[in-house]
């Protein structure tokens, strides 16, 4: 493990005592995605990767909780649901909504679930005017409320869902009114999503070098585009795609701005990290990369690394946007 610095300016997200140390580890795959912190319990959702548990015969996703107690340690619990394989996920007001790939039987969707026990969860929405969702990834949340939220292939890749009914394509979903749309599409396969911290710029990560089957084919897209965002005829539309980044190592998969603009994602190296006109400020490398992340109290960082739950201690300036 080890902070790399590509530009001066990752010196002020450093910070003068940058510190990454394991949190929590076990030989359980318990930390692949999601990575949603709440504050006000101090505690971390994390889903695990797809396996076969023990005396079963499908493969299943766990949702775990990560909880720091006032020694500093952190207890890991697990948080029985109904939603299937269960992918990204992010806070929504005091509560969450994760990414349900769902299975042969289940349709999948997006879930709401409470972040207080006994953790209630409800489907938000589970179709695109009546055809099935491929296997959504990953959410991200509007200030006006709506969902927006990728939907790659990837589920059926790994025999884990029907065949596609719909094209790898982003969408947008109001709760409020009901109404969901494609908003983005010509994408291999869209994974993370995020919006810059005054909501001017949508960013998505296309990770179509990297099959279902775990194959990298190395002349297709690894790449994070930004869209702008514009406002027209009472919706909210991303236009003008351009290529933001390419990491040099693996995929982009989780990504996530901070407070100043700065665009951070999960790769094959460890944690990535752009100032907001594509400039590479420097990395965290993590052995084995990264699938997930997400910010915590200011000044920290929570990185995913499958069984290995990692803190970074950086500037305390550093939050989420």
């Amino acid at each position: 493990p080890a902070f790399v610095i590509y530009h001066d300016d990752f010196n002020a997200i450093l910070g003068e005592n940058p510190d990454l140390k394991i949190a929590y580890e076990d030989k359980f795959p318990f930390a692949h995605g999601a990575g949603i912190y709440i504050p006000r319990k101090d505690t971390v959702f994390v889903t695990s990767r797809p396996l076969v548990m023990s005396g079963k015969l499908e493969k299943e996703v766990k949702i775990n909780k990560l909880v720091r107690e006032a020694a500093g340690t952190w207890r890991r619990d697990e948080v029985l649901t109904l939603a299937v394989l269960v992918t990204g996920g992010t806070n929504y007001g005091d509560h969450l909504v994760f990414c349900s790939q769902g299975d042969y039987r289940d349709l999948g969707g997006l879930v709401h679930m409470d972040a207080d026990y006994p953790h209630r969860s409800s489907v938000m929405l589970n179709n695109y005017l009546g055809r099935r969702f491929n296997s959504l990834y990953d959410v991200a949340v509007h200030s006006d409320g709506s969902l927006w939220f990728t939907d790659p292939i990837y589920g059926f890749e790994q025999g884990l869902r029907r065949r596609p009914e719909l094209p790898n394509q982003v969408y947008r979903f109001d709760p409020r009114s009901g109404d969901v749309r494609v908003v983005a599409d010509g994408l291999g396969r869209p994974k993370g999503i995020c919006f810059s911290p005054r909501e001017k710029t949508l960013y998505i990560s296309d990770n179509d070098a990297l099959h279902g089957d775990g194959s990298i084919d190395q002349m297709r897209a690894a790449t994070i585009y930004a869209y702008d965002m514009l406002d027209k005829n009472g919706a909210k539309w991303p236009i003008n795609r351009r290529v933001f980044a390419m990491p040099d190592t693996g995929v982009p998969d989780a990504i996530a701005c901070d407070a100043h603009g700065n665009v951070y994602a999960a790769c094959g190296d460890g944690l990535n990290v752009w100032n907001p006109g594509g400039s590479l400020l420097g990395k965290v490398l993590i052995p084995g990369g990264i699938s997930g992340f997400c910010f915590g109290k200011p000044g920290e960082l929570f990185l995913l690394n499958e069984v290995r739950f990692w803190l970074v201690a950086v500037a305390e300036g550093v939050v989420g946007a």
